[in-house]
């Protein structure tokens, strides 16, 4: 167990913390590759540090190895309980020593083209009702491959932008299919972004709620959230975050970068 840590104070009320953990199925060690001449961790950084709203950005390891990383970059890095469960536990175990923060985004370590203006948006729906616990992001599927893959999270969402339903599966399922339901505006299908806004005091709250059926069900951890009677406001953005998976992800991400080196 880790020993008691001195409480973090932010001088501002919303803070980014990056979850990182060096094991992954399908990309090994990603968040550690640099054929970009930066690890992978610090594109994500760099890219969570423009959000104008965030006083600051924090990655949360397990890891040694990414902890010196991000050191070596100049980045903000404190350890986690290695025997943590799950990336919200991890934020949550930072969040619980920021006691001057209300809100506490947590972004993606994998995600290097997070937009600031995607982290602001997150913030702002907090900001602007006082009232909701949390928040996340959606952007419109255009794609029936992107549609029915499993691995790209649909959720829909009421006229008030409040989350009814998070599924792997296809939400809304047509009854009958029309190619129309790809193009259409308002638009039918919205895949779910993994990037989310807390109430710093809600987000210890759900680390210490036991996981729900249907959670457990679909592995998806909001599903808790919805189950326990709160809200999730979702925020609609235009344009995909870039999720760094597998092995083609990333070298579609190298690709796009103008300087790049191995090593």
């Amino acid at each position: 167990m880790l020993q008691a840590a001195p409480k973090l104070r932010i001088r501002s009320t919303s803070q980014i913390i990056i979850p990182a953990r060096l094991a992954s199925t399908r990309l090994p060690r990603k968040l550690l590759l640099r054929e970009t001449g930066k690890p992978l961790i610090q594109h994500t950084y760099e890219a969570a540090r423009r959000s104008k709203h965030a006083a600051g950005v924090c990655v949360a390891t397990d890891a040694a190895e990414i902890f010196d990383a991000v050191r070596e970059f100049g980045g903000e890095v404190e350890m986690t309980d290695p025997a943590a469960p799950s990336g919200t536990d991890r934020v949550a175990q930072l969040a619980r020593r920021m006691v001057d923060v209300e809100i506490i985004v947590n972004v993606q370590g994998d995600e290097p083209e997070i937009a600031g203006r995607s982290i602001d948006l997150a913030i702002e729906l907090l900001e602007e009702n006082p009232s909701a616990v949390m928040s996340t992001l959606a952007t419109p599927i255009r794609s029936r491959h992107q549609l029915e893959d499993a691995s790209c999270v649909k959720v829909v969402f009421d006229a008030a932008g409040r989350a009814m339903y998070f599924s792997r599966s296809v939400v809304p399922r047509p009854r009958q299919w029309d190619d129309a339901l790809l193009t259409s505006s308002p638009p039918t299908f919205y895949q779910h972004v993994g990037l989310y806004a807390y109430r710093r005091d809600f987000l210890l709250q759900l680390a210490a709620m036991r996981p729900s059926p249907l959670e457990q069900v679909e592995k998806l951890e909001q599903l808790r959230v919805l189950e326990a009677g709160h809200s999730i406001l979702v925020g609609v953005i235009d344009e995909s975050t870039f999720g760094i998976d597998t092995p083609e992800d990333y070298q579609a991400f190298v690709a796009k970068r103008p300087h790049r080196t191995s090593g």
